[in-house]
């Protein structure tokens, strides 16, 4: 099933939360993006909120308010948690439901302004937590030049595996230790083989990476056995985040085979506060094609829906801030860009993949995009691969130079959605700090 556009995609609506309307909000009144707050330093329970131009609107204090009916309300009902997972669980009819009722209500002219109003919490006021109860976690593989720029680090003379063109290569997560944009984490200990050595050793990580990739949250489940086909995966996916998968590249390179990877990935991923649904996305998606002469995937994953409109074009940023970038008070600095509309393998065929032998997907399950790098230089979405390897350090405006990252550092993703005839809409950043390891004495 297609997802079309509605009333509540048109570029003209604006909203009487001010900030909504303004230029380069990544919050306009098309957007209306889920997530989980409470007030900054309070001990209050996390409860749901809709993110409006710099505003939250609380979903429990809009729902008391009977500002809500028939589906809208029952959707509404759901959102008075402090997950997203019961609402997730309903399905596409109950989120455009809520969807048009929030569009309405935060238009112009609502009758109900003045006691919407007293709903709205600051952002600058919030803390944040993971939007959904996080069950399972893969993540995928899907970016032909991420896949491809790896590979001719490790594999010079056969950079891309056979199987990769034929099949969404992914691994299974670690779902405990993924945490919310601002997380501060630890450089990880592990066993490393050094270059040069005949035994590994016990160390800290000294080729720590980000990967900037795209979270895909899961909506209604199906049930063991019976997989989702790919005209109906799209009704199985609630929304996309920004994602850092933060990466060991060390403590990788030695435990990966055969298996792939383990602890060189499950000690951290970061996920943004916001969560875009893909209804929000309609307006910019587009036809999904594979490189003429490269294999055309198996029926299980082609569609003519997956044809027409399977990739979205998410424009996607990385900066860096270090301590002594702070400490100068210099601003972050971009490594590089990409969009999301050259993955290789889309949304709708990770979910047939991943259910084609029959495995269970769960509302709140997560899945990674994998890597998304473009196919220019700049367009590289982890440092491993805008380093060569650590063999070519990338020098930053104040001249400090980097190959990995270095403790102190902050690595900031932003992204963002435009088209011609539609409002542009964003998902805000996801941004996490590297700390010292633990002392290993």
């Amino acid at each position: 099933m297609m997802i079309s556009t509605n009333e509540t995609h048109n570029p003209e609506l604006r909203s009487w939360v001010a900030s909504a309307n303004a230029d380069g909000t990544d919050f306009p009144i098309q957007n209306l993006p889920f997530g989980v707050f409470r007030r900054d330093g309070s001990v209050e329970a996390f409860r749901v909120g809709v993110a409006i131009g710099d505003q939250i609107l609380d979903i429990t204090a809009a729902q008391a308010k009977s500002v809500f009916t028939g589906d809208a309300d029952t959707a509404a009902l759901a959102c008075c948690a402090p997950t997203l997972n019961a609402y997730m669980a309903l399905g596409s009819h109950a989120w455009s439901a809520l969807r048009l009722a929030l569009s309405r209500a935060l238009r112009e002219g609502y009758a109900l302004q003045s006691a919407l109003s007293t709903c709205l919490v600051a952002q600058a006021d919030a803390e944040f937590g993971v939007p959904a109860q996080i069950g399972d976690y893969t993540d995928f593989y899907t970016s032909v030049h991420h896949a491809t720029n790896i590979g001719k680090l490790l594999r010079p003379d056969n950079p891309l595996l056979p199987n990769y063109k034929w099949i969404p290569i992914g691994y299974h997560g670690r779902s405990s230790s993924i945490g919310i944009s601002g997380q501060e984490l630890r450089r990880p200990v592990s066993q490393v083989m050094r270059p040069g050595a005949t035994e590994p050793v016990l160390a800290a990580s000294a080729r720590m990476d980000y990967e900037l990739e795209m979270g895909i949250f899961i909506g209604p489940g199906n049930a063991l056995g019976e997989p989702v086909s790919m005209q109906q995966a799209e009704q199985h996916v609630f929304g996309m985040c920004l994602f850092n998968d933060w990466s060991a590249r060390d403590v990788q390179g030695w435990e990966y085979q055969p298996l792939g990877p383990f602890l060189s990935k499950n000690f951290a991923s970061t996920v943004s506060p916001w969560v875009v649904t893909m209804e929000a996305l309609a307006p910019y998606r587009q036809a999904w094609t594979r490189i003429e002469g490269d294999p055309q995937p198996l029926p299980y994953l082609d569609s003519p829906e997956l044809r027409e409109q399977g990739a979205v074009g998410i424009e996607l940023e990385v900066f860096i801030l270090t301590a002594a970038m702070r400490a100068q008070g210099v601003a972050e600095h971009r490594l590089s860009h990409s969009n999301f509309r050259d993955a290789y393998w889309s949304v709708s065929q990770m979910v047939a993949h991943h259910t084609v032998n029959g495995c269970n997907l769960q509302p709140g399950d997560l899945l990674g995009s994998g890597t998304q790098s473009g196919p220019e230089a700049d367009e590289a979405g982890s440092m491993m691969e805008l380093s060569k390897g650590g063999k070519e350090a990338i020098t930053l405006p104040n001249g400090e130079k980097r190959t990995f990252l270095e403790d102190g550092d902050t690595i900031i993703f932003r992204g963002g959605c435009q088209a011609a005839g539609a409002a542009r809409i964003g998902f805000g950043e996801v941004r996490g700090a590297l700390l010292p390891a633990r002392s290993l004495a």
